[in-house]
């Protein structure tokens, strides 16, 4: 993910301008000075027209099966943290020599031997449209494509690992051609006497093997074919070239940070904010208006009257006697909403600094790193949360609360993580999370954040319950027949797809930027887009359950919760649409398949969640305002 910075969110949703993030600082070099040159992680990347990835599986960049060449003494990692780690950086050293306005017109790096069993996976990859991810100080190095939309030019990060030449229109069909020649350009800035480097770009060409790598040949190069019956010999060769550019290092990145089509933005957003405007129209114009009449009318009632007793046996007062009634399984939703507080700061806290621009692209996993440290310390408000939720829906097992606050949610989250890691694993992927990192969140989990929501809890529980603003009757009332759209399915459909239409565009933009590799950085627009998806489900529950009441169905506890969670049902949707429409695995890569599926599941869960804690506490403040509003006998 990228992160810019604006001044105001409106100019912020509208455009990213970088600037010097705090904590980031340029490189200063001088002629001759050498530039270190690192190797990212395999990736498969969308080519052509039909912009379907075929595979979600990394490849670390010396995985046996490529035989690339390798620095003296072997390649050594880079130090990276934890979000980088987790969401699949494994930065090493490479052999590419580069030094500071220093040309190289040719190099020869080594000549490798590739087997034909590995010619064999060294072409799938290159079927699968997967690309090399190399970084020079720090920065990308990739292709210069045009947008016909906008009609610019921006960078796209990696470089192809070769080219399928005659396939068909399907994509079948063809012959692999391996890059082995890379042309790298690296554009630099002049401060006085130093140098930056503000680009990178690389144009890769396939060149079959010659007595002399390096030698000038003024006819046509014929391309590095693998065979997958014998062994093949590939030379590997580099150039480098050095060009001014007029860029500055503050805003090096704003080539890489590029969306298509950005009208898309402001139309998504437009369209959200006239949702929101109009849901919460509705919600004031229906539900205001019917309450003020409502309390004129039960409030002049003189109780002491015949006419009282039937004029107040109708509408949501009715109920009064049973509204504040403990529900089911409320330990469980004590759980759910402690973790959903956790979620809802956790998101907004992210989504915020990114937006200031406190989150440089510079930092790599630096948006990771923040979300877990962030989650980590919320666990407090998380067993607050949960421990005073219980306590004041009358619960008593205070043990088993302080116990399942911490593990239920992160245990289903990092079971899911845990599992998916170990097809990674059975993969080969360089996406495997290691074993040390394992060890390092099960720690900050049991360590940190346990403790916090232990201690969170405790205060909780020493704290008042909530009381209710009417007693509630010994004997709960039987519920009449209720219409079709206030029944729990129908009622949970047409309200969750509101808050869903308020993000499914952004929604989208965010999922082309995890599975493609992309750059995210209109954090402008998604801080927006989560205010008003904060305040659509806070409206569409607040109406939905005073509907409810008003047929004098008092059970509206988990019912608030999942008809705002019902959004993460249309988000699932969302995804299964996404992966028939943009994606391509085959049958052949079932890992992929099982690695969508599972993380699209997770990400559900963890909506329905964030939103079903919305929907309940905008409920809950809602059901104690009018119901402490009025007079009862």
């Amino acid at each position: 993910m990228r992160s810019g910075s604006v001044v105001g969110l409106l100019a912020l949703a509208g455009v990213a301008n970088a600037f010097y993030i705090p904590g980031t600082h340029p490189t200063n070099y001088d002629v001759g000075q050498e530039v270190p040159v690192t190797v990212n992680v395999l990736t498969p990347d969308t080519e052509g027209n039909s912009q379907t990835l075929k595979s979600l599986i990394s490849y670390d960049y010396y995985h046996p099966s490529f035989h690339f060449c390798q620095p003296q003494g072997g390649p050594k990692r880079v130090s990276e943290s934890l979000g980088s780690i987790i969401f699949g950086d494994r930065i090493q050293t490479s052999p590419f020599d580069v030094s500071m306005q220093t040309d190289t017109e040719c190099y020869h790096l080594c000549t490798s031997t590739i087997p034909a069993s590995d010619a064999k996976f060294v072409n799938d990859r290159i079927r699968e449209d997967y690309k090399y991810n190399i970084l020079v100080d720090g920065l990308p190095a990739a292709r210069v494509k045009y947008d016909t939309l906008t009609e610019t030019e921006y960078y796209s990060n990696g470089f192809e690992l070769g080219e399928v030449i005659g396939a068909d229109e399907n994509g079948d069909g063809g012959v692999p051609h391996l890059n082995n020649h890379y042309e790298i350009i690296v554009e630099y800035h002049q401060i006085q006497d130093k140098y930056r480097v503000v680009g990178v770009i690389i144009q890769p060409e396939s060149r079959a093997h010659r007595a002399d790598p390096c030698a000038k040949t003024g006819e046509a190069v014929t391309p590095m074919i693998l065979s997958e019956e014998t062994d093949n010999q590939v030379d590997y060769t580099y150039s480098v070239r050095w060009q001014h550019s007029d860029t500055v290092w503050a805003t090096r990145w704003d080539k890489y940070l590029h969306t298509s089509a950005p009208q898309i933005h402001w139309f998504s957003l437009i369209n959200s904010a006239v949702i929101v405007a109009m849901l919460t129209a509705l919600t004031a114009g229906t539900v205001i208006r019917a309450l003020r009449h409502d309390f004129a009318r039960y409030n002049a009632l003189d109780f002491d009257s015949e006419d009282a007793m039937v004029q107040e046996d109708s509408g949501w007062k009715l109920i009064h006697g049973d509204v504040f009634r403990p529900p089911r399984r409320r330990m469980t939703l004590s759980v759910l909403l402690g973790s959903g507080a956790q979620l809802f700061f956790m998101t907004g806290a992210t989504i915020l600094f990114c937006a200031l621009g406190f989150l440089s692209p510079q930092q790599r996993g630096g948006v990771g790193t923040f979300m877990v440290i962030v989650w980590t310390l919320c666990s407090f408000v998380s067993g607050y949360v949960s421990a005073r939720t219980y306590r004041t829906l009358g619960g008593e097992a205070w043990k088993q609360n302080l116990v399942l606050t911490p593990l239920l949610v992160p245990g289903v989250v990092f079971g899911t993580f845990f599992l998916l890691n170990l097809f990674l694993v059975g993969a080969g992927s360089s996406g495997a999370v290691p074993f040390g990192t394992m060890v390092l969140i099960v720690a900050l989990w049991f360590l940190i954040s346990v403790p916090l929501s232990v201690a969170g809890s405790l205060l909780g529980f020493r704290q008042p319950p909530i009381a209710a603003p009417i007693k509630t009757n010994q004997i709960p009332r039987q519920i009449p027949e209720q219409v079709t759209y206030l029944k729990p399915i129908p009622s949970m459909m047409l309200a969750g797809i509101l808050p869903f239409g308020a993000i499914f565009v952004e929604l989208y933009f965010i999922m082309n930027s995890i599975w493609h590799h992309q750059a995210y950085y209109m954090f402008g627009f998604l801080f927006l887009c989560y205010g008003m998806m904060i305040v659509t489900c806070a409206a569409v529950t607040v109406l939905m359950s005073y509907f409810q009441l008003c047929s004098e169905n008092y059970h509206w506890w988990w019912r608030s919760f999942f008809t705002a969670g019902a959004t993460a049902f249309y988000i699932f949707i969302n995804s299964l649409i996404y992966w028939a429409t943009r994606l391509s695995f085959g049958g052949h890569n079932v890992t992929s398949s099982v690695l969508y599926l599972g993380y699209s599941l997770m990400i559900s869960f963890l909506a329905f969640v964030l939103t079903g804690t919305i929907g309940f506490f905008s409920t809950y403040a809602f059901v104690r305002k009018i119901y402490g509003a009025i007079k009862v006998d």
